[in-house]
């Protein structure tokens, strides 16, 4: 288990409990081990961040990325939590959320391909 900002546990519940449809969707194809039987968790912290999804035993993180991501500013911010994680030893993926929607299967398969 990786440390975290202790201050980031009452806004990953608020998170869970409001949850984009992206989100909502996503989860419901990949929670209660439906993918190779792993577990994931959603918003989950990790160090200084919240991840949308997280798979401890294969150290996968899932991001969901909306419309800010695509701005100069997002993009930057995004290149840096993913070299964080990556410093950690986790492996991060990125979905938009038309992709999760238009090309579920293929969103599924590199999720699986990657437990």
């Amino acid at each position: 288990m990786f440390k975290y900002n202790k201050k980031l546990k009452k806004t990953s519940r608020t998170l869970r409990k409001n949850m984009t449809d992206t989100e909502k969707f996503l989860w419901s194809k990949i929670r209660n081990k439906q993918l190779k039987n792993y577990q994931f968790y959603r918003q989950k912290p990790i160090g200084e961040y919240i991840v949308d999804f997280y798979c401890p035993k294969r150290k996968l993180i899932i991001e969901l990325d909306g419309g800010q991501h695509y701005t100069e500013k997002g993009t930057k911010e995004d290149r840096e939590r993913d070299n964080y994680f990556k410093e950690l030893g986790l492996k991060v993926l990125r979905f938009s959320d038309r992709e999760v929607f238009e090309n579920t299967e293929g969103v599924l398969e590199v999720i699986y391909n990657n437990l």
